[in-house]
């Protein structure tokens, strides 16, 4: 009877252990929902929505602060006129043919790969607040007067409020987009975007 409870309190001990190493250093997997516009620009007009799966790690946790790698393949759909013609110069080739293209309503969708780091601070037990940056590759499927179509890079800033229950997290942050090429492509002058985004994710 002694062995066998002491064969079942070292099977506890593990199984608390492995739980608490998983709680400081948790895998975490959610889905998150957004939505945006450009930054108060008068050439053009420019909404999106997009859908990303959201996958991190803690991978440092002090006194004050926890520190999260992030991966977040995302697709963005968005909406784009030209609205300032004269946007387009004189001296590209067939400039007012690109005029009356660019200034049609179009559907330009973006295929993203968001790789970045949260840094978070605890408010009370259940509510922390963070920041996140991220860049990533991005496949863009329309050409227009501001971006080529093909690769570019997809930078976003966010300030994040996390709620937890038990091992569900609700997130809402409002973020800052931009897109951009590089300088790979033709077109560089990108988006700058407003959003705000929700998310539900759980550990692991």
């Amino acid at each position: 009877m002694n062995t066998k409870r002491l064969f079942i309190s070292v099977l506890l001990f593990h199984f608390f252990v492995a739980y608490s190493q998983q709680e400081k250093k948790p895998f975490v997997l959610g889905f998150a929902y957004g939505m945006g516009e450009e930054l108060n620009s008068k050439d053009y007009y420019y909404t999106n929505s997009f859908y990303k799966i959201h996958l991190g790690y803690t991978f440092k946790t002090g006194k004050h602060f926890s520190y999260e790698v992030v991966v977040q393949p995302e697709v963005n759909f968005g909406t784009h006129q030209l609205l300032n013609k004269y946007f387009v110069q004189p001296d590209e080739p067939d400039y007012e043919a690109l005029r009356e293209e660019y200034t049609q309503l179009k559907d330009v969708n973006d295929y993203i790969l968001n790789i970045g780091i949260i840094v978070r601070t605890p408010i009370s037990k259940e509510f922390s607040v963070y920041v996140l940056g991220s860049i990533g590759p991005m496949i863009t499927d329309t050409q227009t007067e501001r971006l080529s179509e093909g690769f570019a890079f997809s930078d976003v800033i966010a300030l994040g409020l996390s709620l937890k229950i038990s091992t569900v997290y609700f997130d809402v942050r409002p973020s800052l987009r931009h897109v951009s090429n590089g300088g790979f492509q033709g077109s560089n002058s990108g988006y700058n975007t407003k959003n705000i985004e929700f998310q539900f994710s759980f550990a692991l």
